[in-house]
């Protein structure tokens, strides 16, 4: 078996006492059935991996015992940042949980024109939270030492018009032709993804206006949900670690 790579929120050193979270002990002590002496890998987002062996294994405690810090070579170089529109369903979590599998480092849900959901403040709150779960969920499979940033929820526009770094923006958009093949390889991308209906004609010319550029990964249109998919994938090709 695998050693199971395991998300805790403390503080992490070499040779050091931790004791881990009940979403952890749930899966160790349920799912595994792990017993004292068994070997883990801890991360806390920090970028390193922390070896550790479990000296006191209960249905409701888990104590683990760090060893040396090893570097994670997991984590993609190419730094993405996701702007999603929120969709129906679990289509969401979907796009997060393999969105981080692929690399994403940060996601930021949208609201849009066409958006169907609707979400008050006290249900943003939970939201995020399931969502930050997915993601922490998804690097401790995919063997990740980091966890994407989930951002709080904002307008579309306010997203676009708040990108200030210098990263390589585009939008998703299947009639346009851009070829990414020509670009020159950037160290950041941002990527613009809309809802189910796609984004309106007026949001793709704000998108540009503000220093965004339309592309499209072939002739077929995706799911909101695959798009994000599809897009990592062939960055992850063009400039990443594929």
């Amino acid at each position: 078996m695998r050693i199971p790579n395991i998300y805790t929120s403390s503080p992490l050193g070499a040779e050091q006492i931790v004791e881990l979270d009940d979403n952890a002990v749930r899966h160790l002590a349920q799912s595994l059935r792990v017993k004292t002496g068994f070997n883990i890998q801890l991360f806390n987002g920090d970028g390193a991996f922390y070896p550790a062996v479990l000296t006191e294994v209960s249905k409701k405690k888990i104590i683990a015992e760090t060893g040396l810090p090893v570097q994670c070579h997991a984590d993609s170089k190419l730094h993405t940042h996701i702007g999603q529109v929120i969709s129906r369903g679990d289509r969401m979590d979907y796009a997060i949980q393999k969105a981080t599998e692929l690399g994403v480092s940060e996601i930021t849900p949208l609201f849009s024109e066409r958006c169907e959901v609707k979400l008050n403040q006290e249900r943003q709150k939970k939201r995020l939270d399931h969502w930050q779960h997915i993601a922490i969920s998804a690097a401790e499979q995919c063997g990740r030492a980091s966890i994407p940033v989930i951002h709080p929820v904002q307008p579309l526009d306010q997203w676009v018009e708040g990108k200030q770094d210098n990263s390589l923006a585009l939008v998703l958009h299947h009639r346009d032709t851009q070829n990414l093949n020509e670009l020159s390889p950037p160290n950041r991308v941002s990527l613009l993804i809309g809802p189910e209906g796609g984004l309106s004609a007026d949001e793709i010319a704000r998108a540009q206006d503000a220093g965004f550029l339309s592309c499209t990964f072939g002739p077929r249109v995706f799911r909101t949900e695959t798009a994000p998919v599809a897009a990592m994938s062939v960055l992850q090709w063009l400039w990443g670690d594929f």
